[in-house]
């Protein structure tokens, strides 16, 4: 008599694999007690991924990534409704040196250096929360001067002096000496050349592949940020319009005329155009 095998348990790495390490649900954002900005955003950040959040200005991706690094309340902004959890636990009312402790930083818009700082120095600022020891943040410092190389040629030049790539490299430097499992990344592409570009985003993809660190990418650049994702939510005047995998987003037409600039077909006029967005095939 033929019996039917239990069924077995899926392996322990597999199930917390399968875990994301951030999980943001049905959140809305009030400034000033009356501005609704964000209106039921749900996103998920597996661990180990990149994920983008693509739209124009004004969309709601920086307010997304202050919402989720505890950064609203600095300007007059919170959390009213959902939860936000990071690697298991709840952390939407936590302070954002809590959440850095607990390995999620974020690398803001425009870079914020301290101009009057070098560029070893900006580094060493990243590791005020760490208890670990000398030794290990000089370690650490080696494996970010190794992941960019500019910086260790540049560490004794004054970041306010350095360029644009190389203030973009520093943030993300300062980053990781927090040691973080988790970098929130805001427009890392704005105001660079296309070849620094490019190069910031094949060390991102380094850190993600070698040290395991997850990103979610804000960036309005969504050639560049469908490139290196795997994931990408769209947001449209504070909620998600459409989200899928890169390559979905990619084969998308509507994504492809409005978003990466390829049109098929017959060329519109502006008008057509105009009123073709306001019919957007994924808001009917």
């Amino acid at each position: 008599m033929s019996t039917i095998a239990e069924p077995t348990a899926a392996p322990a790495a597999a199930v917390e694999a399968a875990k994301p390490i951030l999980s943001v649900n049905n959140i809305e954002v009030i400034y000033d007690h009356v501005i609704l900005v964000l209106k039921g955003v749900s996103l998920a950040v597996p661990k180990g991924g990149i994920v983008a959040i693509l739209g124009a200005n004004g969309a709601g991706k920086t307010t997304t990534l202050k919402a989720i690094s505890n950064l609203l309340r600095a300007e007059r902004g919170e959390v009213t409704k959902g939860s936000i959890e990071f690697d298991g636990e709840r952390v939407d009312r936590k302070t954002p040196n809590e959440l850095v402790r607990r390995g999620c930083i974020q690398v803001m818009e425009g870079r914020h250096c301290f101009g009057h700082l070098t560029i070893h120095e900006n580094l060493l600022t990243g590791a005020f929360t760490r208890r670990d020891g000398k030794a290990a943040i000089k370690r650490d410092m080696e494996m970010v001067y190794d992941y960019f190389p500019r910086l260790r040629q540049r560490q004794g030049s004054m970041s306010g002096y350095t360029s644009g790539g190389e203030q973009q490299m520093c943030a993300i430097g300062r980053a990781l000496m927090s040691r973080p499992k988790m970098i929130l990344l805001d427009e890392p592409s704005m105001g660079l050349a296309p070849q620094i570009v490019e190069e910031i985003f094949e060390i991102v993809k380094d850190l993600n592949a070698k040290e395991g660190v997850s990103f979610l990418v804000a960036e309005q650049n969504t050639n560049m940020a469908l490139k290196y994702a795997t994931y990408a939510y769209i947001l449209e005047t504070g909620r998600v319009v459409m989200d899928g995998t890169a390559q979905m987003m990619r084969d998308n037409e509507d994504v492809k005329e409005f978003y990466l600039g390829v049109a098929e077909g017959e060329k519109k006029s502006f008008r057509e155009v105009k009123s073709y967005k306001r019919r957007k095939r994924w808001l009917a």
